[in-house]
């Protein structure tokens, strides 16, 4: 079987000409995105360099402390994206929640993957470990934004309703069910949706790849597969854990509705 295409430098700059027709048609269509994508774009290019060559010394080094650092990394970058991400206001507790439950959730459902699934050795292999854990962590990074803002939305938008039923007797977990249901319901649709169009709509990237460097198709189906399974459990399980903990930062310990969060 034929290896992967190695690309020139030549070729790379070739493919930037498609973040040139972005770029034309947002400023005929006098959409002010440019500056945006252009330091998007800039952004990738130098983030993807560095982490080529942080990879290259980990696979070259392996070395559990280095590993576990990277990991950590990798939580810390993704929890303030998810911070950025969300433009709404969070308190102190709802932030300190979405950091544990992202920790929680990933690392948890990493080790699983990578020690019973695929049962790597030694554990801290970075070959696999590092682009697995980017995975679980990208994915469950995304749930977890879109889970922060339907809850904290909801909570605002739905604040007679709340307080209606607590007036009533509702506790605040039945109170907030319905809210915390849409949270954790509009964070787990897009996963649902990609494994729905998955091999016939689109081919994943991790499959891709590894088609295009030379692995069996076969191969790549399985471990396309089990990486997917591995992402829906590591999303569900982040965002089942936020939004269970997220919803009582909402609320005193008197069951009342906290109005103004900090």
């Amino acid at each position: 079987m034929k290896g992967i295409i190695e690309l020139q430098i030549w070729q790379m700059i070739a493919a930037y000409v498609f973040v040139v027709v972005l770029l034309l048609v947002v400023r005929l269509k006098g959409i002010r995105r440019e500056k945006e994508i252009f330091i998007a774009t800039i952004r990738m290019t130098l983030q993807l360099i560095l982490t080529g060559y942080v990879l290259v010394f980990l696979f070259e080094n392996p070395s559990p402390v280095l590993t576990i650092l990277f990991l950590l990394v990798m939580e810390v970058f993704a929890v303030f994206n998810i911070f950025k991400r969300v433009k709404l206001e969070l308190s102190t507790k709802l932030k300190q929640i979405i950091a544990l439950s992202m920790v929680i959730g990933t690392i948890s459902c990493l080790l699983y993957f990578l020690l019973v699934v695929v049962r790597i050795s030694p554990w801290y292999d970075p070959q696999y470990f590092i682009p697995i854990a980017g995975m679980l962590i990208g994915n469950s990074m995304t749930g977890i934004s879109l889970g922060v803002t339907r809850l904290v939305d909801g909570m605002q938008t739905q604040k007679d309703l709340v307080e209606g039923a607590l007036m009533l007797g509702a506790t605040p977990k039945m109170a907030s069910k319905r809210i915390v249901d849409n949270a954790f319901d509009s964070a787990i649709l897009p996963s649902i949706n990609s494994m729905v169009g998955m091999g016939i709509v689109f081919l994943p990237g991790m499959m891709t790849g590894q088609i295009l460097s030379g692995v069996s198709p076969v191969t790549a189906i399985e471990y396309q597969i089990a990486i997917m399974l591995g992402i829906v459990g590591s999303v569900a399980l982040t965002v089942i854990i936020f939004v269970h903990l997220g919803y009582k930062t909402f609320f005193n310990e008197q069951c009342q509705l906290i109005t103004d969060q900090d």
